[in-house]
């Protein structure tokens, strides 16, 4: 950081007349600072950086529990975490273009949950990942870790399940948001000697995860709605919903992508 007097002599010798070069020789500054110095003389502001919650002198959760409740969701489905310029991360969270809704509605979480209170949207192919800069999302999602999420174990810190406790649609709405999907789904029946078409809504969850599957079916469990596991091809990674009555409970908190 040079001080204002070294500046201003440097571009006294600009002044007379000098080129960048002869002055960078002279002074030891480089010509590409000098050169900034021609545009702003005054040093820029620092950047202070923005505490998080849990790193307060309290320890607490975000003051947003609703918020965090669904980004959870959605980081636990579609979100990572990755190193960023100095000491930051990036959180990212992969949201298909197909559902403008909700990436809004990632975009205002990540929003009301990021100390900075700042998200912006990378357009890839078929996706936006909408993405968030601070040095605190390990902080408040400490189930980041290296490799995959169903290579590791997943577990919620108490401070985390309290608020899936406390609002647990939230948490339910960013799970399917991120992994899951509302169908309509069709059967035949016999019906007076014919084999008639009926068609019925169904709620989908997909995760390779033991763990994540688990907590989606813990809350749906606290939240009285019926769920079953579908295995295919062997592989157990879907839970439904298909009960008449769970699945206009689950219309009325959750919904379809939009």
């Amino acid at each position: 950081m040079y001080d204002i007097g070294t500046r201003e002599r440097a571009l006294a010798l600009v002044a007379q007349g000098r080129s960048l070069n002869s002055v960078s020789r002279e002074t030891g500054i480089s010509r590409s600072t000098i050169r900034s110095w021609q545009t702003r003389i005054t040093p820029l502001p620092r950047i202070q950086s923005t505490p998080c919650s849990l790193c307060g002198p309290t320890g607490e959760p975000p003051a947003d529990k609703a918020s965090y409740s669904y980004l959870l969701g959605l980081y636990l489905g579609d979100g990572c975490i990755s190193p960023g310029m100095k000491a930051g991360y990036y959180l990212r969270i992969a949201c298909c273009d197909a559902w403008p809704g909700l990436i809004e509605a990632c975009v205002t979480a990540v929003e009301a949950i990021n100390p900075s209170k700042k998200a912006y949207r990378v357009q890839a192919v078929g996706y936006t990942s909408v993405v968030g800069y601070s040095r605190h999302w390990r902080c408040l999602f400490p189930q980041h870790g290296p490799g995959k999420k169903h290579e590791r174990p997943i577990t919620l810190a108490p401070w985390q399940q309290a608020l899936v406790d406390a609002h647990p649609w939230e948490f339910v709405r960013g799970l399917i948001h991120s992994d899951g999907c509302r169908i309509t789904n069709w059967t035949t029946r016999l019906a007076g000697g014919e084999r008639r078409r009926y068609e019925y809504p169904r709620y989908f969850f997909t995760n390779v995860s033991a763990d994540i599957r688990r907590l989606f079916t813990d809350t749906l469990d606290k939240l009285g709605v019926e769920w079953t596991q579908c295995t295919r091809n062997g592989r157990p990674f879907n839970i439904s919903v298909a009960r008449k009555a769970s699945v206009a409970l689950m219309d009325v908190h959750v919904g379809p992508k939009h």
